[in-house]
């Protein structure tokens, strides 16, 4: 999977590198946060905004926060949409920016109501002049309006505080029809609670990744009476007759007030994924009041809180701000989609469930469940920071991941809204259960943990889904090849989804037994242990000695014809990468893969060489493709191989490459 942003999968690698050194470059794992210091001034949200993907940028939103609140320039696409830097407008304030997930767009007017015309007739100039971003916070001047808005939020709740100028016709838009990122909403509803309250849901309409429709509800307030309402549906302004409730495809409804000059209007908009009641009750819970100041300082403590868990010494302040900006975008994306009590939304099944997290003593859920894309590249970095620094939310995502094997009977490695999403190949998760668990992070149930685990490792697991394969019978994943053969043959005619790639796949799956391998020793499940480690050797069923590379083999066993080690990602046998990269994908056996090199000299020389190849176009190819990569800093799962000189006996080289590379790792 294409990361949301290379640059941050490219530095957080050497990130992580620095933390697991970190008495040498004077860093530090806190357990008491600095309170003196305030980390916040130490993020820059801006960074890379200028290509941002739509849950990449969630300025207004707490650490994981369900809401995420933030200003959408862009609204129409996956990919460069959010919050984009160079865009000229904004079209809109949204509360939620996750993978896969969008909803509840709300928009201040002032003069002519042009809210049934779309986002292109009621978006708004607006300047950086005077615009705040902060973890937390952000205040923007939207100019054709004359109204300068203001964004916090808590865990559920978004705060928008609106200074309007003199006017008659000032409004507060709520778009639940809008075009949010990954797609239309395919049907909303909204309706007059009373003078001071607005409430609805959306229909978020399945995409190639969320196989289901999936609902967002809301619960607004607002600071002062309404004067009016305003309804539309469908590009056409509902009769004054009936204004108060309307519902449908591409719908909305707007509260109009007079405004004196400067007048602050603020609004609060809980959501929930289950119900409208549940979204007043996160209200209820966590923002009962309207100080607006309060709440900002109270989300900016909070992630001083976080951020300050790793405490830098030295340095620039430039490179501090690299550092603590990396680590905010690595505290923000997998948001929480379970209520405040612990309702939360399965749709595993063929219906919706409404479910509930279990409660602790006092009466709270004893944990979050969390939106998610794969694990498919964090093992390679966020696993470890996570570990170190938030165990808490490791347990977070490991009960979401093992509630969702008892309601749906699949280890997930990507859930979204509660869905299933089979996004990219293999089983990731259990290399982030292995992580967790060999590192005492364990308040979950561990055995059933390792039974979904261990399930998904055979035959109508996990592994079986291709990418986007959605058919609960599905094959694609190759596993009764993987499970006669050692390897999945390329070639396969019976296949459906994406990422179908059979060589990526029998070397995702050699490390993933390894991994598996590891939980079970620590489990005490020694034969286990020995039948996956046996396993976790199939890698070399791809081994040429011949050409020297990894390759791919056809359904009757002979390798494909026609080779080329920088072969386009789907066509050679590669998932989003080729033989060139994943030739060096063996990080559960380094030892055992430069053996088949020829030795530590030949595996360092052949390594070596894949860097000066790549030296010329900056280590990685921003294409789509990665069409003729030697390496690749933009995704997986080339992003560690620098340091697998280290294994070699060469760390000189990976220092000589590191620093090489370093000037495209920088802001």
């Amino acid at each position: 999977m294409i990361p949301e942003n290379n640059r941050l999968q490219r530095i957080f690698f050497i990130f992580i590198g620095l933390i697991l050194t970190c008495r040498t470059f004077g860093m530090d794992i806190c357990d008491k946060v600095d309170e003196d210091k305030n980390y916040i001034d130490l993020v820059n949200p801006f960074v890379d905004s200028h290509r941002s993907r739509w849950f990449f940028f969630s300025s207004a939103c707490r650490p994981f926060g369900m809401v995420s609140l933030s200003p959408d320039t862009d609204t129409e696409h996956s990919w460069r949409s959010g919050y984009l830097y160079g865009s000229k407008q904004i079209r809109c304030f949204s509360h939620v920016h996750n993978w896969q997930m969008s909803g509840v767009a709300v928009m201040p007017t002032v003069g002519e109501f042009k809210g049934h015309l779309g986002m292109n007739a009621y978006q708004s100039a607006f300047t950086h002049d005077g615009e705040i971003a902060k973890p937390g916070y952000h205040k923007v001047r939207l100019t054709d309006y004359d109204i300068t808005a203001e964004l916090t939020s808590t865990m559920r709740v978004g705060f928008h505080c609106y200074t309007f100028p003199k006017s008659d016709s000032s409004y507060i838009l709520f778009d639940t029809g809008a075009f949010l990122a990954h797609g239309p909403t395919a049907y909303s509803e909204v309706w007059k609670v009373s003078d001071k309250e607005i409430a609805g849901w959306e229909i978020m309409e399945r995409t190639g990744r969320r196989p289901k429709d999936t609902p967002v509800y809301f619960y607004a307030q607002l600071s002062k009476p309404m004067d009016e309402i305003v309804s539309w549906r469908e590009g056409w302004l509902e009769p004054d007759s009936n204004p108060e409730r309307i519902s449908g495809k591409n719908a909305g409804m707007a509260v109009r007030f007079k405004t004196r000059n400067d007048e602050k209007v603020m609004l609060k908009v809980a959501i929930s994924y289950v119900s409208v009641e549940q979204a007043r009750k996160n209200m209820l819970a966590e923002l009962p009041g309207w100080d607006f100041e309060q709440v900002k300082q109270a989300s900016f403590s909070e992630w001083n809180d976080w951020l300050g868990r790793i405490e830098v010494e030295g340095g620039s302040r430039e490179q501090q701000i690299k550092l603590y900006t990396d680590l905010w975008h690595a505290l923000l994306g997998r948001h929480v989609v379970s209520d405040a009590d612990g309702h939360y939304m399965d749709m595993t099944s063929d219906f919706p469930r409404i479910r509930q997290i279990p409660l602790g003593e006092d009466g709270k859920p004893l944990y979050n469940h969390h939106n998610f894309d794969a694990w498919w590249g964090s093992h390679w970095s966020l696993n470890i920071l996570w570990s170190m620094a938030y165990p808490e939310v490791m347990d977070n995502f490991c009960n979401t991941m093992i509630d969702m094997y008892q309601n749906g009977g699949l280890i997930p490695r990507g859930p979204s809204g509660g869905n299933y999403t089979y996004v990219m190949i293999g089983d990731p998760a259990v290399s982030f259960f292995a992580s967790a668990y060999n590192k005492g992070i364990c308040n979950y149930d561990a055995e059933l943990a390792y039974e979904g685990l261990r399930k998904n490792a055979f035959v109508g697991g996990i592994r079986d889904h291709a990418g986007y394969e959605h058919s609960k019978t599905a094959h694609s994943g190759g596993m009764k090849y993987y499970e006669e053969r050692g390897y999945v043959p390329d070639g396969r005619k019976d296949v459906e989804g994406m990422h179908i790639t059979g060589a990526s796949m029998t070397l995702e799956y050699a490390y993933q037994d390894w991994c598996l391998a590891q939980m079970a020793k620590t489990m005490g499940k020694l034969q286990d242990y020995e039948f996956f480690m046996k396993r976790s050797k199939n890698y070399r069923h791809l081994w040429n000695p011949e050409s020297g590379y990894m390759q791919p083999r056809g359904i009757d066993g002979d390798w494909l014809p026609c080779f080329d080690p920088l072969e386009l990602t789907e066509k050679g046998g590669f998932c989003e990468s080729n033989s060139a990269i994943y030739s060096h994908y063996v990080p559960h056996d380094m030892t055992g893969l430069i053996e088949l090199y020829g030795g530590a000299d030949k595996y360092i020389e052949r390594l070596n060489a894949n860097f000066e190849k790549s030296e010329p176009y900056g280590f990685f190819r921003s294409n789509k493709t990665k069409e003729g990569n030697w390496t690749d800093y933009g995704n997986q799962p080339g992003t560690g191989m620098a340091h697998l000189f280290n294994y070699a006996g060469a760390p000189w080289l990976t220092q000589k490459w590191y620093v090489r590379s370093r000037p495209l790792i920088v802001m």
